[in-house]
C-alpha cells in the first residue's frame, strides 16, 4: 500500500468536520489544485494540499534479492493561510488530526484503512513562507513513513 500512502492521509484530514469547514473549496486538495494555471493561482485561501512526494525501498534482504517488506514513503502537506495565525492553527490541526486518526485506526483489521496507515512516521517542517503574489503564508510538513509493501505491490 506505500504508492498510496497519500490517500490515508486525505482520508484522515477529511474525517475532521472543523478542519475541513476553514476551507472555502470544503475539501483537501489531493497532489495539486486541479485546475488551469491562472485558476490555481488565485485558488481561495486557505487551503491544504496533500502530495505524494516518492518513496525509498529498504535493501533487499535474505528473503528477496530485489525489494525488501518495507518502503520509506515521503508524504507532504501543504499549508496555505491568509494570516500567519490562521497559519499557525490550521498547521497544528493537520498534525492533531492526523496524528489521532492513525492511533484510532492503527491495528484494527476490522477497519479497511488500518493496512494504509504507516507503521512509523517522523515529521519535518519548511520555513513558513510569504507569498505576495497570492498573499498568503504558507508551510509545507513533510511526514516520512515506514509502510508495509502488501502483496498486490510485490507482484
Amino acid at each position: 500500500m506505500s504508492l498510496i500512502t497519500d490517500a490515508i492521509f486525505v482520508k484522515a484530514l477529511r474525517s475532521n468536520a472543523d478542519l475541513i469547514a476553514a476551507l472555502p473549496a470544503g475539501d483537501v486538495y489531493n497532489t495539486a489544485i486541479a485546475l488551469p494555471d491562472e485558476d490555481a493561482d488565485n485558488a481561495e485561501v486557505p487551503y491544504i494540499i496533500v502530495s505524494f512526494d516518492g518513496l525509498n525501498n529498504q535493501d533487499a534482504t535474505k528473503d528477496d534479492d530485489y525489494e525488501a517488506d518495507t518502503d520509506q514513503v515521503q508524504i507532504g502537506i501543504e499549508i496555505a493561510a491568509k494570516t500567519r495565525p490562521q497559519l499557525g492553527e490550521l498547521a497544528r490541526s493537520v498534525r492533531k488530526t492526523l496524528r489521532e486518526y492513525f492511533r484510532e485506526h492503527q491495528g484494527d483489521d476490522s477497519d479497511e484503512d488500518y493496512q494504509l496507515i504507516p507503521e512509523d512516521m517522523t515529521l519535518t517542517a519548511q520555513p513558513v513562507q510569504y507569498d505576495s503574489l497570492k498573499p498568503c503564508y504558507w508551510q509545507q510538513l513533510q511526514y516520512q513513513c515506514d509502510t508495509t509493501i502488501d502483496d498486490n505491490e510485490q507482484d
